[in-house]
Protein backbone atom coordinates (compact mmCIF):
# COMPACT_ATOMS: atom_id res chain seq x y z
CA UNK A 1 0.00 0.00 0.00
CA UNK A 2 3.02 2.03 0.36
CA UNK A 3 2.79 4.60 -2.54
CA UNK A 4 4.26 8.37 -2.93
CA UNK A 5 2.18 11.01 -3.74
CA UNK A 6 3.46 14.16 -5.99
CA UNK A 7 2.65 17.00 -5.01
CA UNK A 8 1.71 20.03 -7.17
CA UNK A 9 2.74 23.26 -5.58
CA UNK A 10 0.60 26.18 -7.36
CA UNK A 11 1.87 29.71 -7.24
CA UNK A 12 0.63 33.19 -7.47
CA UNK A 13 1.69 35.27 -10.40
CA UNK A 14 2.13 39.21 -10.38
CA UNK A 15 2.48 39.74 -6.91
CA UNK A 16 -0.10 42.68 -5.92
CA UNK A 17 1.15 45.50 -3.69
CA UNK A 18 -1.31 44.68 -1.31
CA UNK A 19 0.03 41.32 -0.63
CA UNK A 20 -0.58 40.78 3.14
CA UNK A 21 2.52 39.44 5.15
CA UNK A 22 0.80 35.74 5.45
CA UNK A 23 0.10 35.58 1.23
CA UNK A 24 4.33 36.50 1.39
CA UNK A 25 5.26 33.77 3.67
CA UNK A 26 3.45 31.00 2.24
CA UNK A 27 4.92 32.30 -1.41
CA UNK A 28 8.28 32.05 0.15
CA UNK A 29 7.36 28.41 2.03
CA UNK A 30 5.87 27.17 -1.46
CA UNK A 31 8.83 28.44 -3.53
CA UNK A 32 11.62 26.66 -0.87
CA UNK A 33 9.78 23.19 -1.31
CA UNK A 34 9.32 23.61 -4.80
CA UNK A 35 13.67 23.93 -5.04
CA UNK A 36 13.53 20.51 -2.50
CA UNK A 37 14.43 22.46 0.68
CA UNK A 38 12.13 20.77 2.72
CA UNK A 39 13.84 21.77 5.86
CA UNK A 40 13.66 25.78 5.59
CA UNK A 41 9.88 25.09 3.94
CA UNK A 42 8.94 23.61 7.16
CA UNK A 43 10.61 25.71 9.21
CA UNK A 44 9.05 28.25 7.29
CA UNK A 45 5.51 26.92 7.68
CA UNK A 46 6.03 26.96 11.11
CA UNK A 47 6.43 29.98 11.56
CA UNK A 48 3.35 31.04 9.58
CA UNK A 49 1.34 29.09 11.21
CA UNK A 50 2.73 30.05 15.27
CA UNK A 51 2.09 34.23 13.70
CA UNK A 52 -1.28 33.44 12.22
CA UNK A 53 -3.05 31.17 14.75
CA UNK A 54 -6.26 30.87 13.06
CA UNK A 55 -4.84 29.70 9.56
CA UNK A 56 -5.05 26.01 9.14
CA UNK A 57 -3.08 25.81 5.75
CA UNK A 58 0.42 26.00 7.19
CA UNK A 59 -0.37 23.40 9.67
CA UNK A 60 -2.09 20.96 7.11
CA UNK A 61 1.68 21.79 4.96
CA UNK A 62 3.47 20.62 8.09
CA UNK A 63 1.52 17.69 8.53
CA UNK A 64 1.62 16.48 4.85
CA UNK A 65 5.63 17.41 4.96
CA UNK A 66 6.34 14.76 7.49
CA UNK A 67 3.68 11.77 6.12
CA UNK A 68 5.50 12.40 2.74
CA UNK A 69 8.82 11.96 4.46
CA UNK A 70 8.13 9.09 6.60
CA UNK A 71 7.58 7.05 2.97
CA UNK A 72 11.41 6.76 2.30
CA UNK A 73 12.67 6.92 5.69
CA UNK A 74 14.05 4.03 6.78
CA UNK A 75 14.67 4.27 10.29
CA UNK A 76 12.26 3.46 12.49
CA UNK A 77 12.72 6.12 15.34
CA UNK A 78 12.72 9.05 12.11
CA UNK A 79 9.64 8.07 10.79
CA UNK A 80 7.68 7.76 14.09
CA UNK A 81 8.98 11.37 15.17
CA UNK A 82 8.06 12.43 11.52
CA UNK A 83 4.41 10.76 11.83
CA UNK A 84 3.96 12.03 15.73
CA UNK A 85 4.99 15.95 14.06
CA UNK A 86 2.30 15.36 11.48
CA UNK A 87 -0.04 14.04 13.68
CA UNK A 88 0.37 16.97 16.15
CA UNK A 89 -0.06 19.85 13.19
CA UNK A 90 -2.48 18.34 11.72
CA UNK A 91 -4.75 18.21 15.68
CA UNK A 92 -3.80 21.97 15.13
CA UNK A 93 -5.54 22.20 12.12
CA UNK A 94 -8.26 20.28 13.02
CA UNK A 95 -8.74 22.57 15.68
CA UNK A 96 -9.24 25.45 13.81
CA UNK A 97 -11.15 23.99 10.65
CA UNK A 98 -13.96 21.71 11.34
CA UNK A 99 -15.42 19.11 8.86
CA UNK A 100 -12.92 19.95 6.29
CA UNK A 101 -12.42 16.72 3.69
CA UNK A 102 -8.68 17.76 2.79
CA UNK A 103 -7.51 17.23 6.81
CA UNK A 104 -10.15 14.28 7.00
CA UNK A 105 -7.96 12.87 3.97
CA UNK A 106 -4.49 13.94 5.44
CA UNK A 107 -5.65 12.43 8.47
CA UNK A 108 -6.21 8.72 6.63
CA UNK A 109 -2.74 9.49 4.93
CA UNK A 110 -1.01 9.91 8.27
CA UNK A 111 -2.38 6.35 9.64
CA UNK A 112 -1.99 4.90 6.30
CA UNK A 113 1.94 5.59 7.22
CA UNK A 114 1.35 4.00 10.48
CA UNK A 115 0.10 0.82 8.66
CA UNK A 116 3.11 0.66 6.30
CA UNK A 117 5.53 1.26 8.28
CA UNK A 118 4.15 -1.34 11.02
CA UNK A 119 1.09 -3.04 9.60
CA UNK A 120 1.14 -6.15 11.84
CA UNK A 121 0.50 -3.61 15.02
CA UNK A 122 -1.25 -0.66 13.23
CA UNK A 123 -3.19 -2.34 10.50
CA UNK A 124 -6.04 -3.74 12.49
CA UNK A 125 -5.90 -0.78 14.64
CA UNK A 126 -6.33 1.94 12.15
CA UNK A 127 -7.76 -0.16 9.21
CA UNK A 128 -11.56 0.47 9.57
CA UNK A 129 -10.90 4.25 10.83
CA UNK A 130 -9.01 4.90 7.63
CA UNK A 131 -12.27 4.09 6.11
CA UNK A 132 -14.42 5.75 7.72
CA UNK A 133 -12.30 9.06 7.17
CA UNK A 134 -12.33 8.71 3.38
CA UNK A 135 -16.03 8.26 3.67
CA UNK A 136 -16.95 11.03 5.91
CA UNK A 137 -14.45 13.13 3.16
CA UNK A 138 -16.31 12.11 0.17
CA UNK A 139 -19.55 13.10 1.88
CA UNK A 140 -18.18 15.85 2.65
CA UNK A 141 -16.84 16.87 -0.97
CA UNK A 142 -17.65 14.35 -3.02
CA UNK A 143 -16.40 16.74 -6.62
CA UNK A 144 -12.71 16.94 -4.70
CA UNK A 145 -10.55 15.35 -6.55
CA UNK A 146 -8.00 14.58 -3.71
CA UNK A 147 -10.74 12.97 -1.82
CA UNK A 148 -11.66 10.59 -5.00
CA UNK A 149 -8.31 9.36 -5.48
CA UNK A 150 -7.31 8.81 -1.63
CA UNK A 151 -10.55 7.09 -1.30
CA UNK A 152 -9.86 5.04 -4.28
CA UNK A 153 -6.56 4.14 -3.92
CA UNK A 154 -7.23 2.70 -0.26
CA UNK A 155 -9.84 0.91 -1.36
CA UNK A 156 -7.57 -0.63 -4.13
CA UNK A 157 -5.11 -1.13 -1.27
CA UNK A 158 -7.66 -3.41 0.54
CA UNK A 159 -9.23 -5.24 -1.83
CA UNK A 160 -5.63 -6.25 -3.13
CA UNK A 161 -4.20 -7.50 0.58
CA UNK A 162 -7.97 -9.45 0.88
CA UNK A 163 -6.88 -11.09 -2.54
CA UNK A 164 -9.87 -9.52 -4.60
CA UNK A 165 -10.21 -7.56 -7.57
CA UNK A 166 -9.24 -3.63 -7.81
CA UNK A 167 -10.43 -2.98 -11.11
CA UNK A 168 -14.18 -1.41 -10.32
CA UNK A 169 -12.08 1.17 -8.05
CA UNK A 170 -10.42 1.92 -11.15
CA UNK A 171 -13.11 3.68 -12.38
CA UNK A 172 -12.87 5.95 -9.31
CA UNK A 173 -9.50 6.59 -10.18
CA UNK A 174 -10.64 7.92 -13.70
CA UNK A 175 -13.22 9.92 -12.12
CA UNK A 176 -10.84 11.70 -9.84
CA UNK A 177 -8.44 12.53 -13.05
CA UNK A 178 -12.06 14.12 -14.93
CA UNK A 179 -12.29 15.89 -11.85
CA UNK A 180 -8.75 17.64 -11.82
CA UNK A 181 -9.20 18.52 -15.03
CA UNK A 182 -12.25 21.42 -13.55
CA UNK A 183 -10.66 21.61 -9.93
CA UNK A 184 -10.49 25.19 -8.78
CA UNK A 185 -9.15 25.51 -5.33
CA UNK A 186 -10.15 28.60 -3.48
CA UNK A 187 -6.93 30.31 -3.16
CA UNK A 188 -3.61 29.44 -4.58
CA UNK A 189 -2.87 27.99 -1.31
CA UNK A 190 -5.44 25.00 -0.93
CA UNK A 191 -4.45 21.43 -1.65
CA UNK A 192 -4.01 20.74 -4.66
CA UNK A 193 -2.37 17.82 -5.55
CA UNK A 194 -2.17 14.18 -6.96
CA UNK A 195 -2.98 14.90 -10.93
CA UNK A 196 -0.21 12.84 -11.44
CA UNK A 197 -0.34 10.19 -8.76
CA UNK A 198 -3.57 9.55 -10.03
CA UNK A 199 -2.74 9.25 -14.10
CA UNK A 200 -0.47 6.65 -12.85
CA UNK A 201 -2.68 4.90 -11.17
CA UNK A 202 -4.81 4.69 -14.11
CA UNK A 203 -2.15 3.61 -15.95
CA UNK A 204 -1.81 0.31 -13.97
CA UNK A 205 -5.09 0.02 -14.08
CA UNK A 206 -5.01 -0.58 -17.78
CA UNK A 207 -1.47 -2.56 -17.94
Amino acid sequence: MKHIIIITVLFVTGILSAQSDYDKGMEKAFELWKNDQWTEAEQFFERIAAAEPDAWLPNYYIAQMNSLKSWEEKDANKVKGQLEKAQNFLNDAMAIEKDNADLLVMQAQILTNWVAFDGMTYGMKYSAKISELYNKAYALAPENPMVVLGRAEWNMGSARYFGQDTKPFCKEVEKSIELFANFKPETAFYPNWGRERAESVLKSCND
